[in-house]
């Protein structure tokens, strides 16, 4: 008896989180597999091996902003630098490999600290001055652009360094590196909500921010925390797309954060804050990278992808409002 009840204690153990999962995500799943069936026989090429490298290997760069965004969003808040902190970071690590000639680890060491020197600041002024972080976001975005407009004298730096350029197109095994890199970092923003206190302290606070005060949470640490993170991961992109193009490119990024932020809504993150896991978000950005190569391989003008993206947006958005309310009305 005692040992049934203890195989029953392992199965729940690994099953437990499992059901969870998918009865919190039942709605996007559901919307993922009519997408991908439709696809599948509707656009040539779609269901290929080649294909599904392609997208894997394009929807890592969305991956990457979109746990930053996911955290910032977790927070009540939002952070729409990434875009813009792509090109400068990238463009940051091209101008110093092809001008001042310093080493690969080196100007990846340069790119990456743009990213967390912005995301550190976006994370004090918001923590120490109450502006809201779409005000500090936002002009955050435009300084990391104007940067890298500066830094690249208003023209894409090409760059031959077949070593850095094995950041972005180099393979492990039938993986291409980009892909490895966002498996990675989100088995680390698995752990960081599932295992840590700080992952423990972002959901308190976004729960509840005057709950979380009085049990003790440094408040101001978690959102400094928070979009530091975001910044990092901004900057990474940026220099992992600098490799996979070969340049530093100043106009690149254009309304990659609407991208983040709807693979981050449209995976069940709550816009009020409090909500929001890792697995749904990843599934967002397959929605997202699929809509966008769905409709290249139907050649659908690219234009109807920003329509496309907006409507998701707003009913994520409402699903999420009419979540919050029946809620509401329960504890009522």
């Amino acid at each position: 008896m005692k040992t049934d009840r203890l195989e029953r204690q392992e199965e729940n153990i690994v099953i437990g989180p499992f059901i969870r999962f998918f009865k919190a995500n039942i709605g996007i799943l559901f919307g993922f597999i009519i997408l991908f069936t439709i696809l599948s026989f509707f656009a040539d090429r779609f269901f290929t091996y080649s294909n599904f490298i392609n997208v894997m290997r394009t929807i890592s760069t969305n991956a990457y902003f979109s746990i930053g965004v996911m955290l910032a969003i977790m927070l009540g808040g939002i952070d729409l630098t990434c875009g813009a902190l792509l090109a400068f970071s990238g463009c940051v690590t091209v101008v110093a490999l092809q001008r001042f000639g310093v080493s690969i680890p080196q100007a990846v060491a340069l790119g990456l600290i743009v990213g967390v020197i912005a995301g550190f600041a976006n994370g004090v002024i918001i923590a120490y001055t109450g502006i809201h972080p779409f005000v500090v976001t936002l002009a955050m975005m435009s300084i990391c652009r104007g940067g890298a407009y500066l830094v690249a004298d208003g023209r894409p730096i090409a760059l031959m360094n077949d070593s850095f350029t094995q950041l972005g197109n180099g393979y492990l095994g039938p993986i291409p590196l980009p892909v490895v890199y966002m498996l990675i970092f989100m088995f680390l923003a698995f752990l960081l909500l599932n295992r840590t206190k700080i992952g423990r302290h972002i959901y308190a606070v976004g729960g509840n921010p005057v709950a979380a005060s009085y049990s003790g949470i440094n408040i101001k640490k978690v959102k400094i925390v928070v979009w530091t993170i975001s910044g990092f991961l901004g900057s990474f992109g940026g220099v992992i797309l600098a490799a996979r193009m070969s340049s530093g490119q100043p106009a690149v990024g254009i309304g990659f954060e609407t991208d983040a932020i709807a693979a981050a809504v449209l995976g069940g993150t709550s816009m009020y804050g409090g909500v929001g896991t890792v697995g749904g978000m990843f599934i967002g950005v397959m929605v997202i990278g699929i809509i966008s190569n769905g409709l290249n391989l139907l050649h659908v003008n690219s234009y109807w992808q920003y329509v496309a993206k907006g409507i998701i947006i707003l009913i994520a958005v409402y699903i999420d409002m009419y979540k919050k309310r029946r809620e509401n009305a329960r504890k009522d």
